[in-house]
């Protein structure tokens, strides 16, 4: 497998169309450096465009999907190829292991989750994998104002925070990757 960036993102389009046109960009993006996406496998929301936008442009999709969603008929129909697993912890552990790299994209509860449980991973050293927020129209800012108050607390080193790439359009996060060596996939296939 090519190098896998795994992106968290709602499986809601939420109220502004602005996010469906970024997730559908997003995924072109990836596809056209010829990496794979690595994603939780919906047809819905975000979540779908993002996949749609990568498959469009000829790119390798993964989706990663717990059977409960499964047997809801959300699953893509179209990937590259699609992992039913047992349940949500499941499911963000497979997407951690096919993964280099982690984006955000807008999102809520689940992109939050999954978010963290990849941050937590690397601030206690069980990955070394970058992650970083499209933090397109200052989405992220609220919760990297949250992420400051928690350091200003004394709870998070600044460390960890600062390890969490931040930038405002596609290119710019793909990017960011890449400069932290996005060319060597280590993800099992």
């Amino acid at each position: 497998m090519s190098f896998a960036v795994c992106v968290f993102c709602g499986s809601k389009s939420g109220s502004d169309p602005r996010w469906s046109v970024l997730a559908r960009a997003f995924g072109a993006a990836l596809a056209r450096r010829g990496w794979t996406l690595v994603y939780g496998g919906g047809r819905v929301g975000l979540m779908g465009t993002l996949a749609d936008g990568a498959l469009d442009a000829g790119g390798a999709v993964v989706g990663v999907i717990p059977h409960t969603l499964m047997k809801r008929e959300l699953a893509h129909g179209g990937l590259s190829r699609l992992e039913v697993v047992t349940d949500m912890a499941v499911r963000k552990t497979r997407m951690i292991e096919l993964s280099d790299a982690f984006v955000a994209l807008p999102g809520g509860l689940g992109t939050l989750d999954e978010l963290f449980e990849v941050l937590t991973l690397a601030q206690i050293g069980e990955h070394d994998k970058p992650v970083a927020l499209l933090n397109a129209a200052g989405y992220w800012d609220p919760l990297l104002v949250a992420c400051t108050a928690m350091v200003d607390a004394g709870f998070v080193h600044r460390r960890d925070v600062d390890a969490l790439g931040v930038a405002d359009g596609t290119d710019a996060v793909l990017d960011w990757l890449q400069a932290r060596g996005a060319q060597r996939p280590t993800a099992p296939a």
